[in-house]
């Protein structure tokens, strides 16, 4: 019981480092007085390590011991979370964000791995729903307690308050029984490198093309950078005697279809998760502690039925509980099509509630069929490759959701009396909801029409986005029903 309640406590954090921040940044960002793509990276930079260094996480622990990264990350993550707490410069800040990421990675990979050794059969699918419900915690809390905070104390507490969360942790790990995988070898450093700079350099693409323009140079050389280093990676992992991302795998097609999930199931979440508060911040007019509580029916249903989902588990087939999840998603992403500025919450609250339940449902039982693919012993690898595309697919959704609303609104704003750096500068701070900076470079007799037109823009930005989501999500319900055969499952 200890090993799952420490586990469960140390993967709470992981979603609150993404969600929380979200509803954080607006008052972070004007603190600090960070420009946008400082903000941005606040997100991107934990997102782009935690990513990134899951490989080398998971293979760590079947080396070295689950245990022992467990506790190592959980180190590197608190302290992180102090440093950003403390500080008052956004580059530190970002910098300690993309170390806190490192530290993440050490704690989802080692967590999983843990579970998947510590428990088997229907115990291992329980306890795995219990996993899916922590993340739902995370996600679901997030917005609403960073929120309360941000109104009644400050940003800062946002961060600090994960030292609680690992002082418990720490005092239940000494319960939990070491493992690791005999059979492991040198960690694959070539592989870690190549595939954190690829990502590294997606992400900066995104970036870039929402502040110098898609075709400029910063933007297009970044994403050249990222097609020669992933190919780089696959060569270096092609090579590798045991490469902690094992390509083999990719032959088998329900091994490909369970791991990609994350991106049509978490994607689209990730997207509703960060954006949606900036939008009811800045042109719904809402307040910090009012954005995360307008986003409750969409996360409660990720808290409450990740345990359900892995109950169901062992009596529905998995492709049935997958594809319908993503059904879901794209019926709720259809539906949010009907988001405006300032509209009552009883209009938001049934498409966001039917997007949480395809999540939620979803959650609970991801993690366990990722996990069932391999042979125990090499649960690191397999934790590490799941968890790399799920963080992957939020890296992706949180730098392109971000650059393609900026766009999307830029390309509709006409103001008579704007240059095209100010529309530019305006639709790049509405997107993170800082009206207040971005009306102030106009006259106070053109600021109102300035609202209204971001206003209509970045909501038409909005309702293209989530019929994206919908027709991702539609085509992985599809995909997983055709393909996933349960026979390969262990």
């Amino acid at each position: 019981m200890a090993t799952l309640v420490a586990v469960a406590l140390s993967s709470v954090m992981l979603p609150l480092a993404v969600t929380a921040p979200a509803v954080a940044l607006t008052q972070l960002a004007a603190d600090l007085n960070a420009t946008v793509g400082e903000a941005q990276w606040v997100q991107n930079a934990y997102n782009v390590t935690f990513a990134a260094f899951m490989l080398a996480a998971g293979g760590l622990a079947d080396r070295f011991g689950r245990r022992r990264v467990l506790v190592i990350g959980l180190v590197v993550f608190t302290a992180m979370a102090t440093v950003i707490g403390l500080s008052s410069n956004i580059v530190v800040i970002d910098i300690a964000r993309a170390i806190q990421g490192i530290g993440a990675a050490g704690i989802m990979t080692s967590g999983s791995a843990i579970l998947a050794d510590s428990f088997r059969g229907v115990a291992r699918a329980r306890a795995f729903g219990l996993l899916g419900t922590s993340f739902g915690f995370g996600l679901a809390m997030g917005p609403f307690v960073a929120g309360l905070m941000v109104n009644f104390a400050d940003w800062r507490m946002v961060f600090l308050m994960n030292i609680a969360f690992a002082a418990v942790v720490l005092l239940l790990v000494r319960s939990i029984r070491e493992s690791s995988d005999p059979n492991s070898t040198s960690v694959d450093w070539g592989g870690v490198m190549t595939f954190s700079t690829s990502l590294f350099l997606l992400s900066l693409a995104f970036v870039q093309g929402a502040e110098a323009g898609w075709l400029s140079l910063s933007a297009i050389g970044s994403a050249v950078g990222f097609v020669v280093f992933l190919a780089a990676f696959v060569v270096v992992e092609s090579r590798v005697r045991r490469p902690m991302f094992d390509l083999s795998l990719f032959k088998r097609p329900t091994f490909v279809v369970v791991v990609c999930q994350p991106f049509t199931i978490t994607f689209g979440f990730v997207v509703l998760l960060v954006y949606l508060p900036p939008f009811f911040q800045g042109v719904g007019g809402y307040g910090a502690a009012e954005a995360g509580a307008l986003l409750l029916p969409l996360t409660l249903p990720v808290l409450a039925l990740p345990m359900l989902a892995g109950q169901l588990a062992a009596r529905l087939p998995l492709r049935v509980m997958l594809a319908t999840s993503s059904l879901l998603i794209a019926g709720g992403s259809l539906w949010l099509m009907t988001l405006q500025p300032g509209q009552h919450w009883t209009a938001l609250a049934a498409p966001l509630a039917l997007f949480g339940t395809g999540v939620g449902s979803a959650f609970g039982v991801m993690d366990n069929a990722a996990l069932s693919s391999v042979e125990v012993e090499r649960a690191g690898m397999a934790s590490g490759i799941f968890n790399t595309m799920r963080i992957t697919g939020e890296s992706v959704a949180i730098a392109g959701a971000g650059s393609v609303l900026a766009t999307l609104s830029l390309s509709t704003l006409d103001l008579s009396f704007a240059s095209p750096e100010q529309e530019r500068t305006l639709a790049g701070e509405a997107t993170q909801g800082r009206l207040e900076t971005a009306l102030g470079q106009f006259a106070a007799g053109d600021r109102q029409t300035a609202l209204d037109a971001v206003s209509t823009s970045l909501t038409s930005a909005m309702h293209t986005t989530f019929l994206g989501l919908a027709l991702l999500a539609l085509a992985g319900a599809v995909v997983t029903f055709l393909v996933v055969k349960e026979r390969e499952l262990r």
